[in-house]
């Protein structure tokens, strides 16, 4: 069962967005702002973040940005959840690491279309990989393997 952490400060679209997502059997938990959301991955890491872009103190796109510096969520799935209407605001959510952009009001079928859309591709692959052995493996480099020299 996939765990999906809502990062709102809207108190009602948090409930309803858990409440849906929980019918269709994820489980959730939810959090007010972004700091507390930071303060939390520290301890727990969710299979997914929905994130609302317009939040007091930390805004989303500070807290994907930070997610996206981090060796310990670099690859944590993020859906921007927001009421905020601008293409520019959508492009910058992709530009600053999210996977989907999911506006605000909701339907619960498109909610839970886009987390599953999310979701899904990763259902295949460990949930969270180093940073250090994924470069290693994009470089073909490996930690306890012998140098090896290069091939002229």
């Amino acid at each position: 069962m996939p765990h999906i952490l809502i990062v709102d400060d809207d108190e009602m679209i948090a409930q309803l967005a858990s409440d849906v997502l929980m019918d269709s059997g994820h489980a959730c938990g939810w959090v007010g702002d972004g700091e507390k959301a930071l303060d939390l991955l520290r301890w727990r890491r969710p299979d997914l973040l929905l994130l609302d872009q317009d939040m007091p103190g930390l805004t989303g796109a500070q807290v994907l940005r930070s997610l996206r510096s981090s060796a310990q969520t670099y690859d944590l799935p993020v859906v921007m959840f927001t009421g905020i209407s601008g293409v520019e605001d959508e492009h910058v959510a992709y530009h600053n690491g999210a996977q989907a952009y999911l506006r605000k009001p909701f339907e619960a079928e498109a909610l839970i279309r886009v987390v599953d859309e999310v979701l899904t591709p990763r259902s295949e692959r460990p949930q969270h990989v180093s940073l250090m052995d994924h470069l290693e493996q994009a470089t073909g480099r490996w930690r306890d393997a012998p140098t090896r020299r290069a091939v002229s």
